[in-house]
């Protein structure tokens, strides 16, 4: 595959960004190609590492998951050593829906999902702030969600 994204792939990725269980023939007909090359670009993609996998996309708000607040995270120490184990440990926590290491005034930056601020506070007390080598946190509560969606190729 010379290049991963063209054109026809960009159509291929995005249908299955939509629809991840979209049979190949239907997959084929939406790009306009036969069921053989679909299933080909497919698998060189996958193969490529272009598409990781597919799953299901649960709804937060459905789930009663409708409070998300960020939290800065300030490590006591940034060895490798130490950012390994903090990795490890935030994973474990289901409320953490993204963690991201940032540059600036602190080390990370967490997405947590709550059903309404006294989880949150739950959450916080009993598992955040039992992080190894946490130092400090500071959180913002999300008010209205403006934009929320699945990353598409350009």
């Amino acid at each position: 595959m010379s290049d991963p994204l063209d054109p026809v792939n960009r159509k291929i990725l995005a249908e299955l960004l939509a629809n991840g269980r979209i049979p190949m023939s239907d997959l084929a007909e939406k790009v306009g190609l036969s069921k053989t090359p679909v299933s080909l670009r497919v698998r060189q993609m996958e193969e490529a590492g272009l598409i990781t996998g597919y799953r299901a996309i649960l709804s937060p708000m459905k789930l009663g998951l409708t409070h998300v607040t960020y939290v800065e995270v300030k490590m006591s120490d940034t060895r490798q050593s130490a950012l390994d184990k903090f990795n490890e440990a935030v994973r474990a926590i289901a409320e953490v829906e993204e963690c991201y290491m940032i540059a600036g005034g602190y080390d990370y930056l967490l997405k947590v999902r709550s059903r309404d601020m006294v989880h949150f506070r739950q959450i916080m007390a009993e598992k955040i702030s039992s992080l190894p080598f946490l130092h400090a946190t500071s959180s913002f509560v999300a008010m209205e969600a403006v934009v929320e969606q699945n990353w598409t190729p350009p």
